[in-house]
């Protein structure tokens, strides 16, 4: 939890875990030997420190520890602790440890603890930058909050150890480095010292000889507190390594090379704090590796990476694990003591790009999708199972490396195109040429999804030996069927057509699929049915298509379903996207801007779909290695009127010529799902509409 203002944030509760008992026998399947787990202090006991409530905890912990998972137990996670205290109040370390004795013995088969994560981050956080409670942005105060956080450290242990003396402290911190200009140089040095402080507090190295001695005398810091944490070290017997792309940094007084940059400084020097993994003059000097080879030479003490996640695509998550491991299992083997690689957040986490400071809504995931009960479980999860029983984990799309080692990612890069990936393991896209075909080919390529994309000409789906040839030449690892007769309106006096494309050719498809192995991708549609439900419809509704298209794409997933039981179908609707000027939202653009009359149903309700999000989704699930039918459409039932009303406005058009037709039915085909919304609500989708075609 942390605390913003007067209101607390969640994330147990965000990421639906607090209310899901049954997701201690997920984790349990998952083969893990070890868990962090939270016992949070301003859970525990919110009002009054007599009252603790471990009910919560009581139920999770005994499954677990019957389970044979040992637990790591962690108190305060980047918060300041119940209302009653706050990371500046000078008997925070007190109270802390009052509340530490009460969990040890409440628990005392635990003995690893993480008292508070983080210490020097949720200082940094909290009062020097202002962004969680007290918001404070005064160097002294992010001092005496640091202080107070490794004060309460040791005497949290101290009350521990009285009823485990085989209590471990496994302190946790995160750990990146600042590069800089000549010029701020200086600046980069003072934050690369500031980077170990917490953990020489915890270590006894900060007598008067250490560098920070006298700032922390002048932030008003008590001798007797440094020197106590001095002569009664308590030494980590494990230091957590937290490391993100973005923990290292550049600082440059160059502000007209970083355009979109919000320039800041520290008072004497205006500067871009920018990513240091994208300067290219910084490539052999950034990563993992590197800053666990430094915290091992300074402190000879054992590691393990404790929080290894990379809010992005499935892929890019998969990557980033990989390098993670592959770093700690090469440290190790050269002689390193590093003891573990720890995923965090399992359930993934709800709006940490905004470091919790914004209600986006915008969820992460993690080994497990929780935007559906029970939480799925991720490609993520499977690695982990993987690495856990001692094997390897493969999948087609780690023949790339993550963004993060291609040179499009420096700020420097002058190609205006991101370069496919042409080496590994291909995806098979047919039907390159249409609306889903062209953001598939895009997309691929941004993620380095190596893929070979073909059209009609090369591979018509309704000719069987086309088919076959195109999946024996390219070997692909999987199927995408963007494919097929997406007229519908024209579908009644095509009909033959229509079928052709969406019936036989994707029966065809399936089946080549079924016999060679491969996993299948293909579209389907909400006019299956028939808008008379009275709300929105989900995958286990049963359908009744009205129309000839509708009619066609449920016989199509009837049949793929029947030769390829493992195929993923995926019910979508009202395309709207930057890639073409084939849907809706385009028409109403162009027509606005010609000055030209647009009418549109205010009966008929649809789920307008943002192309980018449902192909992004659309891999992920792939990767995951889903099946079944999928609602994937954007969050958001609107009328055709509402629809063309609503693009008018975000592009700043002039909505009169829209006009209610009398044409089109009472009806809602809406969408809603029974296995999670992956996309977001409708109006972030049409806002970046509106910004990518201004």
């Amino acid at each position: 939890m942390v605390r913003i203002g007067d209101e607390w944030r969640d994330q147990l509760d965000e990421t639906g875990h607090a209310a899901r008992q049954n997701d201690i026998e997920l984790l349990c399947a998952l083969g893990i030997r070890t868990l962090r787990y939270p016992i949070l202090w301003e859970q525990v006991a919110p009002d009054d420190p007599r009252i603790l409530d471990f009910s919560w905890t009581d139920a999770r912990l005994e499954r677990l520890h019957a389970s044979g998972i040992r637990i790591i137990a962690g108190l305060v996670h980047h918060g300041s602790g119940p209302r009653r205290t706050n990371l500046l109040d000078p008997d925070f370390p007190a109270k802390f440890a009052d509340y530490a004795a009460s969990v040890a013995k409440r628990y005392p088969w635990i003995d690893l603890w993480t008292p508070i994560n983080e210490p020097l981050t949720t200082a940094r956080f909290s009062a020097l930058y202002g962004l969680w409670y007290p918001h404070l942005r005064d160097h002294s105060a992010f001092l005496r909050a640091l202080v107070h956080q490794c004060d309460a450290t040791v005497r949290a242990m101290e009350a521990i150890r009285a009823s485990n003396p085989r209590a471990l402290l496994v302190q946790t911190e995160d750990l990146g480095k600042s590069f800089a200009t000549p010029s701020l140089q200086y600046q980069a040095d003072h934050e690369n010292e500031r980077r170990w402080l917490s953990l020489d507090l915890l270590c006894g190295r900060v007598g008067e000889n250490h560098g920070w001695w006298p700032s922390l005398r002048q932030a008003g810091i008590d001798e007797k507190v440094l020197s106590r944490l001095q002569e009664d070290a308590h030494v980590p017997d494990l230091i957590g390594i937290n490391h993100y792309l973005t923990s290292e940094r550049f600082l440059d007084h160059r502000l007209d090379l970083y355009p979109g940059h919000v320039a800041g400084g520290n008072g004497r020097d205006a500067y871009v704090d920018a990513e240091a993994v994208r300067v290219a003059d910084l490539a052999d000097r950034t990563g993992l590796a590197l800053r666990l080879g430094e915290a091992w030479e300074r402190y000879g003490i054992p590691l393990a990476v404790t929080e290894i996640h990379h809010g992005c695509t499935r892929d890019e998550q998969l990557r980033w694990f990989r390098e993670a491991w592959n770093a700690a299992s090469q440290l190790r083997s050269q002689g390193m003591d590093l003891r573990a690689v720890t995923l965090w957040a399992l359930f993934g986490n709800m709006d940490w790009r905004s470091l919790l400071t914004q209600r986006q809504g915008h969820y992460d995931v993690g080994a497990f999708d929780a935007r559906v009960d029970p939480p799925r479980p991720t490609a993520i999860a499977r690695m982990a199972t993987s690495l856990a029983s001692g094997e390897d984990y493969d999948h087609p799309v780690l023949d790339q490396p993550g963004w993060w080692r291609h040179p499009e990612r420096f700020y420097a890069w002058s190609e205006r195109e991101i370069g496919p990936a042409t080496d590994g393991r291909k995806l098979l896209i047919l039907g390159a040429h249409g609306t889903l075909g062209t953001a598939f080919t895009r997309l691929c390529a941004a993620r380095k999804l190596a893929h070979a994309a073909l059209g009609r000409a090369q591979a018509d789906i309704t000719d069987a030996d086309q088919v076959a040839s195109a999946i024996a030449h390219y070997r692909p690892w999987a199927v995408i069927n963007a494919a097929g007769f997406v007229r519908a309106t024209d579908a009644d006096r095509e009909r033959d057509a229509c079928f052709a494309w969406n019936v036989e050719g994707a029966e065809i498809l399936a089946r080549l699929c079924a016999q060679s192995g491969l996993p299948l991708v293909t579209y389907s549609s909400d006019l299956v049915f028939d808008g008379r439900a009275g709300r929105d419809y989900l995958e286990d509704d049963p359908p009744n298509p009205l129309c000839t298209y509708g009619a066609s794409k449920l016989e199509a997933e009837l049949r793929v379903h029947a030769a390829c039981p493992e195929a993923l179908i995926v019910r979508t609707a009202a395309f709207f996207g930057p890639f073409d000027r084939h849907n809706f939202a385009w028409q109403v653009v162009d027509r606005l801007k010609r000055g030209q009359t647009i009418d549109a149903c205010p009966r008929t309700f649809v789920s307008p779909t943002w192309v980018p999000e449902l192909v992004h989704a659309s891999l992920d699930l792939l990767i995951d290695g889903e099946s079944g039918i999928r609602h994937l459409a954007n969050d958001g039932r609107l009328s055709w009127h509402d629809f063309a009303q609503r693009v008018a406005s975000a592009c700043g058009l002039d909505p009169a010529p829209i006009v209610e037709t009398l044409r089109g039915a009472d009806r809602n085909t809406a969408l809603a799902t029974l296995k999670g919304r992956m996309l977001r609500p409708f109006d972030g989708a049409l806002r970046e509409f509106a910004e990518l075609i201004a």
